[in-house]
């Protein structure tokens, strides 16, 4: 048992190795555990090596009996705090209510034989075999779940601890039992497919046809398992298209097909709460720029794949998302100019109501000048996407606003550093820095490049004289 401190060591150290080497090494770790030999502490080492193993391929991963019983349903897994269930959208936590259900109640013989062929077969390496064994478990093991769920719905909620891990087990049922065919998926769109070719299109909707034979309330999820292998993960509503014959929303978002647009949109209200969150003065700037990117790249996408129409159920609630970050987006924006001219020290010139000028007899506020690049650091990361998310108006008045301000402050900053010495050179110098960083924001870094050299020329000058 690993005291916290050494436990806190180890997680530190795992959480830096490469990825490369953090596969090798839970796949080392893994393949031990499946011996069942006590000794190395195989949760403590997975846990500090997980944050690490996001970023690698499922493929390079040891292919453990509970992996492989998820591979049908693994690309509608996802991580988080969720308030409501979704259909397409599997919490991870579920599974672990699903695999003990099953082994504790409803199939347990059935559970550890498959459990201990799979063992067996990957310590022999005999890989192909084991996904053989697996792919005839996923029909018995999701006719199981919905049969036990169909014969007593209110036992089963209380098996799996609640409504949500409910709902998971039935879209996890579904697609085990449509596994095989669902596993093709994986085979013809190895991630990331950068487009989705008539090709490949056609081959889903191949694919489609089968499971509707077969299991006709799991053919829906082909578009969902495809979307989460494509780089451009809207491109799968060009099956709804082509299964339904139709391109506006407010006739395939009422059939079974739309369920792939209606995951798409709830990914976009993700990334519109996320930025709901984000709280003046204090914000990340790459996390408010990501979600940002991936709400205008969605809603964007969305249009240009299906006709929207205001009326539909697509159109309203993009109007509504795109209004309510426009909104929040608005709020930001306006604040940005006032934030920058605060880090930049100034005092007034003449008398009361004359303009303000630069002042170098003091240092600039360490917290406005982080305030200050934040902001900045916004507005440049927002270019591309102001107009997608409807606050294109008010970042241009910024950007006209904050550039005009900057402008005129380096002008009195290279003016300052052709004469000025002793502490007001120092306080020129740094708030000189800081033009120069907000130049290259602000501007381009060619203009932050150009204002250096006018500075060096205007210390050289200084220094000649």
């Amino acid at each position: 048992m690993l005291t916290s401190e050494k436990a806190g060591l180890l997680h530190a150290f795992l959480g830096s190795l490469p990825a490369n080497v953090a596969a090798r090494l839970a796949k080392a770790v893994e393949v031990d555990r499946l011996t069942e030999r006590a000794g190395l502490p195989h949760d403590a080492i997975l846990d500090g090596l997980r944050p690490v193993l996001r970023r690698v391929e499922a493929s390079e991963r040891t292919p453990t009996p509970l992996r492989l019983f998820c591979m049908p349903f693994e690309d509608l897994l996802i991580s988080g705090v969720r308030h409501e269930k979704q259909k397409g959208r599997i919490a991870r936590a579920s599974v672990p209510q699903v695999w003990n259900w099953l082994g504790q109640t409803l199939l347990p013989d059935e559970l550890r034989a498959y459990r201990e062929g799979i063992k067996s077969l990957v310590l022999a390496y005999k890989l192909e075999e084991a996904l053989e064994c697996a792919s005839k478990f996923w029909p018995i093991a999701g006719d199981a779940l919905r049969q036990a769920i169909a014969k007593d719905r209110k036992g089963a909620r209380l098996a799996l601890n609640g409504d949500l891990f409910l709902g998971d087990a039935e879209d996890i049922a579904l697609l085990l039992c449509a596994g095989p065919t669902m596993v093709e998926i994986r085979q013809i769109l190895p991630k990331p497919v950068p487009v989705l070719t008539d090709e490949l299109l056609w081959s889903l909707r191949r694919i489609y046809d089968r499971v509707s034979e077969s299991v006709l309330d799991a053919a829906p999820y082909v578009a969902v398992v495809a979307m989460a292998r494509l780089a451009k993960p809207w491109e799968a509503l060009k099956l709804a298209l082509l299964i339904t014959h139709r391109t506006q929303d407010t006739l395939i978002s009422s059939t079974d097909m739309g369920l792939a647009g209606d995951i798409l949109f709830s990914r976009m209200e993700d990334c519109r709460t996320a930025i709901h969150a984000a709280r003046h003065p204090i914000f990340d700037v790459p996390s408010l720029v990501q979600n940002l990117t991936c709400f205008t790249d969605i809603s964007s996408a969305i249009v240009k794949e299906v006709e929207i129409l205001r009326s539909g159920k697509w159109g309203q609630r993009l109007l509504a998302d795109r209004a309510a970050v426009g909104a929040v987006m608005d709020g930001f924006m306006e604040r940005a100019p006032k934030e920058i001219a605060a880090a930049l020290p100034t005092q007034k010139s003449g008398f009361t109501g004359g303009t303000r000028i630069a002042d170098f007899s003091r240092v600039a506020d360490p917290d406005r000048v982080d305030r200050a690049l934040r902001y900045a650091g916004l507005m440049d990361g927002c270019r591309r996407l102001a107009a997608a998310a409807s606050f294109g108006a008010k970042l241009q008045d910024a950007m006209d606003e904050a550039t005009q301000n900057l402008r005129s402050y380096s002008e009195d900053l290279v003016k300052e550093l052709r004469t000025v010495a002793g502490p007001r050179r120092e306080n020129a110098e740094r708030q000189f820095e800081l033009a120069i960083e907000l130049t290259r924001l602000l501007f381009s870094p060619e203009d932050a490049e150009y204002l250096r050299r006018r500075g060096k020329a205007a210390t050289s000058s200084a220094v000649a004289a």
